[in-house]
């Protein structure tokens, strides 16, 4: 999931690794732990691939400092060292990456691939409505389908669940709240599906226009 994220963030700008995490962690939402020590051998890996390629930049000692450190108070201790030990005015090279065509094929690759055995869900279906924008309608129209499935097999794994077993109060208004979410979870991708089949054809072309805040929309929006 992490290539993908990283390929649809960049499918929409270029980008420096300190930029990228924080994007990851603020916007998306899914990916809140993410350290340097993870994203960094991603970046190399969709690299060697030919997905992406990176360009040095250059900028104020002051901005262009990244943290080396997966601590939040370690970055922030390098940075103010890095800061205050650079002559004022000095320039500093960092890395700008930048999705390649090969970057983008595979993108759409991974967005309307199947979600792979043992996958978290709720997080991929998450990731991928985030930039559902880009697949062509009959495939962004399936992704929905696909997760409506999977949250009805789980509401029904629940009602029987409740209906079989003797639970105790707390067990069972868990089970019932699950139910609820579920149900409501549901009803939500209705609307998404209806509005969807709704939507005259569109040109694949023009479903990957970048339009700034959807991603953070349609994750924050999706409560799976």
């Amino acid at each position: 999931m992490l290539d993908l994220a990283i390929l649809g963030l960049l499918h929409e700008q270029e980008l420096h690794g300190y930029e990228i995490r924080r994007r990851l962690r603020d916007e998306l939402g899914l990916f809140a732990n993410i350290s340097f020590g993870s994203l960094y051998p991603a970046l190399s890996r969709l690299e060697k691939a030919q997905a992406i390629s990176v360009a040095e930049a250059t900028g104020p000692a002051t901005t262009a400092a990244i943290p080396s450190t997966g601590s939040l108070s370690g970055e922030r201790a390098g940075l103010r060292a890095r800061r205050a030990a650079a002559p004022r005015g000095t320039k500093r090279s960092k890395k700008v990456y930048r999705i390649t065509e090969p970057g983008r094929r595979l993108f759409e690759q991974l967005l309307d691939a199947d979600e792979p055995t043992g996958t978290d869900d709720a997080r991929s279906f998450g990731l991928r409505l985030a930039f559902a924008r880009h697949l062509a309608p009959q495939a962004r129209l399936a992704l929905l389908e696909r997760r409506r499935m999977q949250l009805t097999r789980r509401l029904a794994t629940d009602k029987v669940r409740a209906a079989g077993e003797s639970l105790d109060v707390y067990t069972r208004s868990l089970v019932e709240h699950s139910t609820e979410a579920t149900e409501h979870d549901i009803a939500w991708l209705d609307r998404l599906i209806e509005t969807e089949r709704q939507k005259p054809a569109t040109p694949h072309s023009e479903t990957r226009e970048p339009r700034n805040g959807d991603a953070l929309t349609a994750v924050k929006g999706s409560k799976p």
